[in-house]
C-alpha cells in the first residue's frame, strides 16, 4: 500500500493502483449495487477531460506540458487498458463526484508517470487543480451522460435499421399471403401477412425517429458551467473551446447550452431519451408477442408462421420447440420499461440548483441502450430473418374467418350476411362455401370480391 493525504487526512491506496485516495474512500463508502458505473459514462468523462485540458491550454490556463500529458493519459484510458481502475458503485454521491474524482485521479497518475514522476505526486499533476481545472462534477457528469447517450443512440439506430430492413424484406415476401385479421383476438376483416409485417416495420421506423429526436436535445451540453451553471472561475470562452475540442475528437456536433443554469439542474432531456427507449421497448414487446401468437401450435394454435428453432423447448417433451428468442426479447423490453420508471422518478427529484440522482439516470440510460441494441440484433438475426409463412394455414384461416362477412355486406346486406355467419357457426361451414351452395354469388364474383379484400394499397 502507499499512503496519500488530502484535507480529510491520510488514506491507504493499493501500491500499483492508478487511482488515488478519493477513489479508495469511495470504494469503502459505497457498496450497494455491487456494480460499477458503465464504462460508456467513464469514457465520456475521459473525452470531456481531454477537451477541457485542450481548452485550458488554449486559454493560457494550463501549461502545454501538463495539457499534453493529460490528453495522452485520456487516450490511453480510451484504449480500454485500464478499465479495472474504475470500480465505484452505481449508487454513490448523487452528482457522480465519486466517479468523476476516480477519473481525475487515474488521469493524473497516468500523466505523472508519463512526465517522469511517481504515483500520487499531486504537485506535479493534481487531480483537482490540473485535471479538473475549471470543471465541476455538476456539469461534467451530466455532460458525460449526454455524450454517452448520443454515441449509443447512433448504435441503436444502426441496429434498428438492420431489423427494419429484415422485417420489410419479409413484408415483401409475404405480400400475397392472404390471412384473417384479428381484433380482440377474434376474427376480423382479411389482411395479408405482408401487410402485417409492413405495419411492424413502420412502427419501428417511428420508434427510431423518436430516438433520433431525443438525441438532438442531448447535443446541448453544460460542460464548463461549473457548480451551478454560471461558469464561475472560468473565462467566457471556456465553454465554446471545450465544445469545439470535443467535437473535433468525437466527430459529433455538440453545442454550448443555451442556459447553463437550466441544463445543470434539469435532467429532462435524458428523461426524454429514456422515454423514447421505453416506447421502442413497448413496440418490440408487441411485435415479439404477435410473433409468438402467429407461430403458436404447431397443431393446436394459429400456426400461420414458423419461427427458427434455436434450442430444444422442453426437458420433458421431446420435439417441443418454443419461441425462445421472442421470450428473451419480452423480458429485455420489460426491463427497459422498469429502468425508465426509475429514470423518470430520478429526473423529478432534483432540488434547487442540482439533481442529485445522476448516477442512477446515467446507469439506467446506458443499460437500456445496451439491452435494446442487443435485442434488436437478436430479433433480426435469430428470428425475423428465418420466419417462414405457412401459406396453406393462412389461406385456410382467411376462408374460414367470420370477418369475411364484412366484405359480403355491400353485396348481400347486413341481415342476410348475419344469418350466414350464424349458420356457418352451427354447421361448421365457412362463408365462402355457404355463399356458393346457396348460389348467392357466382364463384367468379366471389373471387373478385375476395381479391379486393385487402384494401386499395395492395
Amino acid at each position: 500500500m502507499r499512503i496519500e493525504k488530502d484535507a480529510m487526512g491520510e488514506m491507504q491506496v493499493p501500491e500499483n493502483a492508478w487511482y488515488g485516495l478519493h477513489t479508495s474512500r469511495s470504494i469503502k463508502n459505497f457498496n450497494v449495487s455491487g456494480e460499477s458505473l458503465p464504462l460508456a459514462i467513464v469514457y465520456a468523462i475521459v473525452h470531456l477531460k481531454a477537451a477541457c485540458a485542450a481548452a485550458n491550454e488554449q486559454l493560457g490556463l494550463l501549461d502545454q506540458h501538463r495539457s499534453l500529458a493529460i490528453r495522452k493519459a485520456c487516450e490511453t484510458i480510451l484504449t480500454g487498458a485500464h478499465d479495472d481502475q474504475f470500480p465505484i458503485d452505481v449508487f454513490q454521491a448523487g452528482s457522480g463526484t465519486s466517479t468523476q474524482m476516480n477519473v481525475n485521479e487515474v488521469i493524473a497518475n497516468l500523466a505523472v508517470v508519463q512526465m517522469g514522476g511517481q504515483l500520487g505526486d499531486r504537485k506535479m499533476m493534481h487531480p483537482n487543480d490540473h485535471v479538473n481545472k475549471g470543471q465541476s462534477t455538476n456539469n461534467i457528469f451530466p455532460s458525460a451522460i449526454r455524450l454517452a447517450g448520443v454515441q449509443l443512440s447512433y448504435r441503436l439506430e444502426a441496429a434498428l435499421d438492420a431489423l427494419i430492413a429484415s422485417i420489410a424484406d419479409k413484408a415483401g415476401q409475404f405480400a400475397r399471403v392472404a390471412k384473417s385479421g384479428r381484433t380482440h383476438l377474434q376474427d376480423a376483416v382479411p389482411i395479408t401477412l405482408g401487410q402485417e409485417f409492413d405495419g411492424y416495420a413502420r412502427a419501428l421506423e417511428k420508434a427510431k425517429a423518436r430516438v433520433a429526436a431525443a438525441g438532438e436535445n442531448l447535443l446541448e451540453i453544460g460542460v464548463g458551467g461549473n457548480a451551478v451553471g454560471t461558469g464561475i472561475n472560468t473565462k467566457p470562452a471556456f465553454r465554446s473551446h471545450i465544445v469545439a475540442s470535443l467535437n473535433d475528437s468525437t466527430g459529433l456536433s455538440f453545442k454550448v447550452a443555451q442556459n447553463g443554469i437550466e441544463i445543470t439542474q434539469f435532467m429532462t432531456d435524458m428523461g426524454q431519451m429514456s422515454a423514447a427507449l421505453r416506447l421502442l421497448a413497448l413496440d418490440l414487446l408487441k411485435i415479439a408477442n404477435d410473433l409468438r401468437l402467429l407461430a403458436s401450435g404447431p397443431n393446436t394454435g394459429l400456426g400461420e408462421i414458423r419461427l427458427p428453432a434455436v434450442e430444444p423447448g422442453s426437458s420433458i417433451m421431446p420435439g417441443k420447440v418454443n419461441p425462445s428468442i421472442c421470450e428473451a426479447a419480452n423480458m429485455a423490453c420489460i426491463q427497459v420499461v422498469g429502468y425508465d420508471a426509475a429514470v423518470a422518478m430520478a429526473c423529478g427529484l432534483g432540488q434547487l440548483q442540482l439533481n442529485t440522482h445522476m448516477p442512477l439516470i446515467g446507469n439506467n440510460l446506458v443499460k437500456s441502450f445496451n439491452i435494446l441494441i442487443r435485442t434488436c440484433t437478436m430479433l433480426d438475426e435469430k428470428c425475423i430473418q428465418g420466419v417462414v409463412a405457412d401459406e396453406e394455414k393462412c389461406r385456410k384461416h382467411f376462408e374460414a374467418s367470420a370477418g369475411l362477412a364484412t366484405i359480403l355486406n355491400p353485396e348481400l346486406g347486413y341481415d342476410r350476411v348475419a344469418a350466414l355467419v350464424k349458420e356457418g357457426l352451427a354447421s361448421g361451414k365457412n362463408l365462402k362455401t355457404l355463399v356458393l351452395e346457396k348460389r348467392l354469388m357466382s364463384e367468379g364474383q366471389l373471387e373478385r370480391l375476395l381479391a379486393g379484400a385487402f384494401g386499395p394499397n395492395l
